[in-house]
């Protein structure tokens, strides 16, 4: 085979049919080679490595931890907020079908670079394989967006919210954050040391999580029958086809807001992407698990706030903040049970999404150590001493407890979606533009899936929109929380930019004024491990 640059050098390679993982840099030129022939050769038998841990998920594993990763807090806690934004039924609904839409476009690419890469790192291997140069910057700002934006607060926050409401006790900042820090710490203990236990708990809690939605869904269609309350009847004469859009907000800033809080909602139908290590069987996993997750969870989104509409006031709909579930499973069941047991179970629900987060992104925060990127890499990117992530769960723990104790919690909910949503799209536009250019500069590589260029080029434009959006002043000069409307896509684009600074100091400028270069040196821990150091090498 013809000599292959450095930035065509494939990932998976024949020496990489063992256990060491090598960097997509220092690849072999024999991906293209006549004995990978079929779709089944991008299986498990060219997986770059197993992870040191095994593979523990099944095809039922796997989905409960897609569904579970998808299905936290936003169903139980944003369509208050986006109805307060766009402030009619049916733009409510169109943003959830839009946004289910382009959830369903977003996985058609992870499908595609997941089968054709299967192994564990998700966005971080696509990025790395795609830019190859700048040398080093992919990875920084994976590694940025992973350490300072992946945290977990936001469902935290929920949790703590639904535990006071169900135990009847005055809503105050301390006791909420004391819960939601309490979820996070006996959560990365379990994970970083019962790694089996912890698996079968997501399992678990993912099957609540599927009733609860059922149960839901259910109570809405059955409320839909029973004698209506005056407020109740302007609801559902709203729903009525000529006044389902009456009253639409259609300003860009109110739109982008609620499309990233849909967004969040769907967050994690690639989340096997983090894990395919983990997997067995990952490519055929990965194509027939992934779709059957996201269209169980969309149309019980749809149905759920159906029934929110049917049951739930408007004016009461408007004000409830992140309680709506609270006030649906109070109207329908009354105070007994609607503000004890129910908000208990959406409580649980946010558990377990904070669960399979954690999960993942001690994955991604490992893959980072392992490349040199995080300090104290040895122990970072280690399975020891429980044969689990201890390390990436740390580096998970620290910024996300940090995130739930500092702000003030007015609107920090609402807040922190924002932030979190507005840099991922500069990543999604990568990633879709890699694709496509990875069709035409590598058609060798084998694709067991392959997305539509339908969903990769409307994906691109509804990223652009995103982007632009937010700095779009709207009609009354007010986001959706009390801050300058644009300020979470300020803060969100910021610390991107650090990271471009903080890559070009680190990498560029000091190696150039102190007259070294850095190069990339492979080692294996005790534990199996690979890991790559970052050593200087003088000029």
């Amino acid at each position: 085979m013809p000599n292959i640059s450095d930035e065509q050098q494939p990932l998976l390679g024949d020496d990489l049919f063992s256990t060491v993982t090598a960097r997509p840099q220092d690849q072999p030129e024999n991906f293209g080679n006549s004995h990978i022939s079929t779709a089944a050769s991008n299986r498990d038998e060219n997986l770059p490595e197993t992870a040191v841990v095994g593979r523990n998920l099944t095809w039922t594993s796997a989905y409960m931890l897609t569904v579970s990763r998808m299905v936290g807090s936003g169903i139980f806690a944003t369509p208050g907020t986006i109805y307060r934004s766009v402030n009619s039924i049916g733009l409510v609904l169109l943003v959830w079908i839009v946004g289910a839409t382009i959830a369903a476009c977003g996985l058609a690419i992870s499908l595609e670079l997941g089968c054709m890469l299967p192994r564990s790192g998700g966005m971080k291997v696509y990025l790395e394989f795609m830019y190859r140069r700048p040398r080093f910057l992919a990875s920084t700002l994976v590694a940025v967006q992973a350490v300072v934006l992946g945290f977990t607060a936001s469902n935290c926050i929920v949790f703590g919210e639904y535990m006071i409401v169900a135990m009847g006790i005055e809503h105050t900042a301390f006791a909420q954050r004391i819960l939601a820090v309490g979820l996070l710490t006996v959560i990365t203990v379990v994970h970083g040391c019962f790694l089996k236990t912890g698996i079968w708990i997501q399992n678990a809690l993912a099957w609540v999580k599927i009733g609860l939605m059922v149960f839901m869904a259910v109570l809405g269609v059955a409320a839909f029958f029973l004698p209506l309350t005056p407020a109740l009847r302007k609801n559902t004469d709203m729903l009525s086809l000529g006044k389902l859009f009456d009253g639409s907000n259609w300003d860009l800033v109110a739109l982008s807001t609620a499309i990233f809080k849909v967004f969040y909602s769907f967050a994690g139908y690639d989340n096997v992407n983090n894990v395919l290590n983990e997997v067995k069987d990952p490519v055929q996993t990965l194509k027939t698990m992934a779709p059957t997750a996201l269209l169980t969870v969309a149309l019980f989104y749809l149905m759920i706030n159906i029934a929110y509409f049917i049951v739930v006031p408007l004016d009461e709909i408007r004000s409830s903040g992140e309680l709506i579930a609270a006030l649906f499973f109070d109207k329908i069941c009354g105070v007994a049970i609607g503000r004890i047991l129910l908000p208990v179970l959406v409580a649980i629900s946010a558990a377990g999404n904070v669960m399979v987060v954690t999960f993942s992104l001690a994955r991604l925060n490992q893959e980072i150590a392992r490349q040199g990127f995080l300090p104290f890499a040895d122990y970072l990117s280690s399975s020891r001493p429980f044969n689990a992530p201890l390390g990436g769960l740390i580096v998970h723990y620290i910024p996300s407890v940090l995130v739930i104790a500092l702000p003030p919690q007015s609107d920090v909910y609402s807040f922190i979606l924002d932030v979190e949503g507005y840099p991922a799209q500069f990543f999604v536009l990568a990633i879709c533009i890699g694709t496509l250019w990875l069709r035409i500069s590598r058609p060798d590589l084998k694709r067991p899936f392959r997305a539509w260029n339908t969903a990769i080029l409307l994906r691109i434009a509804l990223g652009s929109c995103l982007i632009v959006a937010p700095f779009v002043p709207p009609k009354d000069g007010k986001g959706d929380v009390g801050l300058w409307y644009a300020t979470y896509a300020v803060v969100g684009g910021g610390i991107l930019v650090c990271g471009v600074v903080y890559w070009y100091v680190w990498t560029v400028l000091v190696p150039r004024l102190a007259g070294y270069h850095l190069e990339e040196e492979e080692d294996i821990l005790p534990d199996g491990t690979s890991v790559t150091r970052l050593i200087k090498v003088r000029e």
